[in-house]
């Protein structure tokens, strides 16, 4: 019998309420800002209900000049950078996990085990701490103002090869001489097999990847000294320091507002598989 305790239940719901304002204030902040004209946005106190000028705004920024009097690259370039480079490096990552997690769970070799701590030991050094010889490796091999480059050294995942070993480590060794009784070789084990049985896992990594690629800031603006080459991140901080004049906001938070719309997306779309993706623990 489940107790009723009605001031625990209102206190539970207040501090849901208060949770959920705090994250949509800004996020609506932000709406406003991008339905006014700049004039208002420049005047004191700020709107907080939305103004009429949301969709010349939105056509301005994605379509437009964007902010007047500064040569940037236009918003629609900026996000076709973030989404190249974040689906790359969300896919690279899943590929190269699922095929080193394959490779470290089903196949005997010398230093195996060995191998895979080595990848593991790899977490505790992140972009930031070897980002010296990764930038000096780019440039010589030419990639600076590329898609590789700003793709290819964020790639490589051991929190990723991690949870996939985890995974296969889960599935029943009759699964395996079963294949090999119909003639399945290792790649076709590895299709018809092991990849369906990690779909929701799949789905849940990519959904964290895509935001972690997406959100990317240091890495691209090391890199990237061609203007068309800019990601949507970056180019919000350079919104706001473009040109010795006033930032025009309106213009800004919209550009914040459609930098948001495609991580959104994505989790929309795969919500019911990254939730039990994260929660399957049978297979």
């Amino acid at each position: 019998m489940v107790e009723t305790r009605p001031f625990l239940t209102f206190v539970t719901h207040l501090v849901l309420i208060l949770g959920v304002v705090m994250i949509a204030l800004p996020i609506w902040i932000t709406f406003v800002a991008a339905s006014h004209d700049d004039i208002r946005m420049t005047q004191a106190p700020i709107p907080m209900l939305p103004g009429g000028f949301f969709w010349e705004n939105f056509k301005r920024t994605l379509f437009g000049s964007g902010l007047a009097g500064n040569e940037i690259t236009p918003v629609w370039r900026m996000l076709f950078n973030s989404l190249v480079m974040a689906l790359a490096i969300a896919g690279g990552k899943i590929v190269i996990s699922l095929l080193s997690a394959f490779a470290i769970v089903y196949f005997k070799f010398p230093f195996r085990m060995g191998f895979f701590w080595m990848i593991f030991l790899t977490l505790m050094l992140p972009v930031e701490v070897r980002i010296l010889p990764t930038f000096e490796v780019v440039a010589n091999l030419g990639l600076l103002n590329s898609y590789w480059g700003l793709s290819i050294p964020l790639i490589a995942s051991a929190t990723a090869t991690f949870m996939f070993r985890q995974v296969f480590l889960t599935i029943p060794d009759e699964m395996l001489e079963s294949a090999r009784i119909d003639g399945a070789g290792p790649m076709r084990f590895f299709w018809d097999i092991l990849i369906p049985l990690s779909r929701t896992n799949i789905a849940a990594l990519f959904v964290i990847l895509f935001i972690y690629g997406w959100n990317q800031y240091l890495w691209p603006l090391l890199i990237t000294t061609d203007s068309d080459m800019t990601t949507i991140v970056v180019s919000i901080k350079q919104m706001l320091e473009a040109a010795e004049q006033s930032p025009q906001w309106n213009i800004i938070m919209m550009t914040a507002m459609l930098a948001m719309l495609p991580p959104i997306i994505v989790v929309i779309a795969m919500q019911k598989l990254f939730v039990q993706g994260l929660t399957e623990t049978d297979k």
